[in-house]
Parts: C-alpha cells; sequence; structure tokens
C-alpha cells in the first residue's frame, strides 16, 4: 500500500511539472505525459508502473466519463440526438469492418482476433482534444458533438466488445444466435442506462434534502462510481450507466439556466463542477504518464513497424468511412455537419483509455493476444502524440473560431 501511494504521488509531481512545462510552451497537456513517461521508462528508472484492466475501469473511467457527461446540457444534445447516436452505433459497425477486414487481408491475421481488435480500437477518446477545446475556448455544437459522441460511442464499444469476445471463445457459434446477440445488446444498454438513471436520480433525490456542498458533492462521487460498479456486478455497462448518471445529475442538479430550479445549492453547483475537473485532471495525469510508461516497457517482439503503421493507417480509414459517409446522410437536413467539422470529427476520434482497458481485459491464452494488445498500445500513442499535437494546426487551418 506504501508503494502504490508512494507511487502515485511521484505521478502527480511529474504531472504538476508536465502540465507548467505544457502550458508555457503550448503543448497539448495530455502528449506532454505521454512523452514524459516513455522518457522516464527509457531512463531505466525504477516505477513500479501497473496498467491493468481493473486500474482502468474502476479507477479511471468513472471520473472521465462522469466530468465529461456531466458538461453535456441535455437541450443541446436532444437538438443532435440523431446524427450522434448513428455516429456512435452504425459508425462504430461500419469502423469495426474496415478495421477487422484491413487486418485480415494485409496482415492475415484469423477473423476473430481481427473482429475482436476492430471493436476495441473502435472506442474513441476525445479526452485530449477537449481539454484543448478548454484551453483555446471553443465552445458551441463543435464541442457537444465531439463529447457526446465519444461518450456514447465508447458505450456501444463496450457492449460490443463483450459480444465478440463471448462469440470468439464459444466453441459452438450456435450459442450465439441473433435473438441471443439482440436480447444481451438490450440487457446490456437498457440494464446500464437503468441503473444509470437509479443512482443519479437516488443521488439527486438525497442532495434535494441537503444544502451542504459537501454532502452534495459526496453524493455526485457515489453515483458516478457507484452506478458503473454496480451495472458492471450486474453484468451490464458500466460506462452507459456513469454517463447516464453524469447526463441526469448536471441537468437536473448543475446545469439550468434558473438556479432556483437546479436541485444542488449555488455553493454545491460551483464546488461540484470544481471537484470533477480536479478529478479527472488527476485521472488524465495518471492514465497518460502510464501508457507512456507500459509502451517504452512494452517488448515489440511479433508487430513489425510495417504492421504497426498498416494498423494505424487502418483505424484512421475506418474513422474517415464512418464519419463522412454518415454526415452526408444528413447533408440536406436540420442535422447538417458542416464539411470542417467532418474533418474535425475524423482527426479528433482519438484512441485511448478505453480501448486499452478493453485490450488488457482479454485472457492472456488469446489468439493473437501480444499482437493485440502492441498493436492498441501503438495506435494509442500515435493519436495522443501525433493527432494531439497537430489538432491545433487543424484548428487554425480550418478557422475554427473561439464562439463555435
Amino acid at each position: 500500500m506504501d508503494t502504490i501511494l508512494t507511487h502515485t504521488i511521484s505521478f502527480l509531481g511529474v504531472a504538476i511539472l508536465v502540465a507548467i512545462v505544457a502550458r508555457r510552451v503550448r503543448l497539448p497537456y495530455t502528449v506532454g505525459l505521454v512523452v514524459t513517461g516513455i522518457g522516464l521508462a527509457v531512463t531505466g528508472l525504477e516505477t513500479g508502473a501497473m496498467l491493468t484492466h481493473d486500474f482502468i475501469f474502476e479507477v479511471i473511467l468513472p471520473p472521465l466519463l462522469f466530468e465529461a457527461a456531466l458538461s453535456i446540457r441535455w437541450r443541446e444534445l436532444r437538438r443532435d440526438m440523431l446524427p450522434v447516436v448513428v455516429l456512435s452505433t452504425l459508425g462504430v459497425v461500419i469502423s469495426v469492418v474496415v478495421v477487422a477486414a484491413g487486418m485480415v487481408k494485409f496482415l492475415a491475421w484469423p477473423a476473430a482476433p481481427a473482429v475482436v481488435f476492430g471493436v476495441l480500437i473502435a472506442a474513441t477518446d476525445p479526452i485530449a482534444v477537449l481539454a484543448m477545446f478548454k484551453d483555446t475556448g471553443i465552445k458551441g455544437r463543435l464541442r457537444l458533438l465531439v463529447a457526446s459522441e465519444s461518450l456514447f460511442n465508447d458505450g456501444v464499444a463496450a457492449v460490443l466488445f463483450a459480444l465478440v469476445l463471448a462469440w470468439a471463445q464459444a466453441s459452438d457459434s450456435s450459442q450465439l444466435d441473433t435473438v441471443t446477440v439482440g436480447r444481451t445488446l438490450v440487457f446490456m444498454t437498457g440494464g446500464g442506462i437503468l441503473v444509470g438513471i437509479a443512482c443519479g436520480g437516488a443521488a439527486i433525490a438525497l442532495a434535494g434534502r441537503t444544502s451542504d456542498h459537501l454532502v452534495e458533492a459526496t453524493l455526485t462521487a457515489v453515483a458516478a462510481y457507484g452506478s458503473f460498479l454496480l451495472a458492471e456486478n450486474l453484468q451490464f455497462s458500466g460506462v452507459l450507466a456513469t454517463v447516464a448518471a453524469g447526463l441526469l445529475m448536471g441537468n437536473l442538479g448543475v446545469l439550468r439556466e434558473d438556479e432556483n430550479r437546479n436541485i444542488i445549492s449555488p455553493d454545491g453547483r460551483a464546488f461540484v463542477i470544481a471537484l470533477w475537473e480536479f478529478a479527472a485532471f488527476i485521472a488524465n495525469s495518471l492514465i497518460f504518464l502510464l501508457i507512456g510508461l507500459r509502451v517504452a516497457a512494452m517488448p515489440l517482439t511479433g508487430v513489425g513497424a510495417r504492421a504497426l503503421l498498416l494498423a494505424i493507417g487502418l483505424v484512421l480509414a475506418g474513422r474517415a468511412v464512418t464519419v463522412y459517409p454518415v454526415c452526408l446522410l444528413f447533408r440536406f437536413s436540420t442535422w447538417a455537419i458542416p464539411m470542417r467539422e467532418q474533418h474535425i470529427l475524423w482527426w479528433g476520434g482519438l484512441r485511448g483509455a478505453l480501448a486499452l482497458a478493453l485490450a488488457l481485459a482479454l485472457p492472456p491464452s488469446f489468439p493473437l493476444y501480444n499482437e493485440i494488445l502492441i498493436t492498441a498500445f501503438g495506435v494509442v500513442v500515435f493519436a495522443v502524440v501525433v493527432q494531439g499535437l497537430t489538432m491545433p494546426l487543424l484548428l487554425r487551418k480550418l478557422e475554427i473560431d473561439r464562439g463555435e
């Protein structure tokens, strides 16, 4: 326990220095963390870093998901709900097909590992982009589309991963017929959303009985982590549970323009927002440092540079085939998305914590386990470093203003 605490404090100390330097040199914070993590690992320092599925799922994901969902206004989300849902459902399926087919054709991967990799790498993580949006003051519809599409995308990818992994490990394919798959999808998705609404609703009801901002903030923490853990224990989607709880608590307790209608007190609202910004900062600091440490220490046997570059290209192609054709469906409607915003949706579809958590959840005996793990880490590092570094240039090139 002392060792874990020591390492955590050390990581946070490093993160503080990285944040200060990154702000001064105008470098995306998450990029600085990954590069610093790689540097620490290359120097041979003993860090005791352990990046595991349980750590990401039970410690890192809940605050990141809850903080992002807490800031989304239902009125704005409802206005763009159709394109968001289509991008995060049909779009995920399209991306999986493109990536899996490419891995089979160009790298000769068996179908099962290729599909599993395609599903886990379809989970986008806009944390780095959203952090940069916050730094540059970009708001409005573009930020909403990036944040909400990614939140729903993560939930869909997590549910599909559970189904695909069960299919890949099943000895008899008839065990997973269409009816079973449909029932499982509804069970995991609907159950997760219901658990999130129940936990968020209970927390809101209790918050209405107190004006103590500390109690109100504690209730949000219980709702965020409690909904995730409860849903996972019930075999539901913990990702969707935490997102649902965050949306409910945000719109009933924090974001209402008429302060008298907010269930959480004015002092509580300010404290809750600051608390979750802090929690997301801590989670981001730990996860991106650990990604850098893990990647630098990972043996790259079994996956060559050509295969890794090809996988990165397939992931980018899958995202492009997702964004542009789907947005084309809404071209002549009230949900039309301008082309320059489509470019941001494509290049801003970074892969991150959830993709790694799903990869780490695979049993070591799974076919091509090492190849899947190394490739997933490679794609994530490329996304955070290369896409993260070039995003400010793309924003300036497309003349995306602060008011958009």
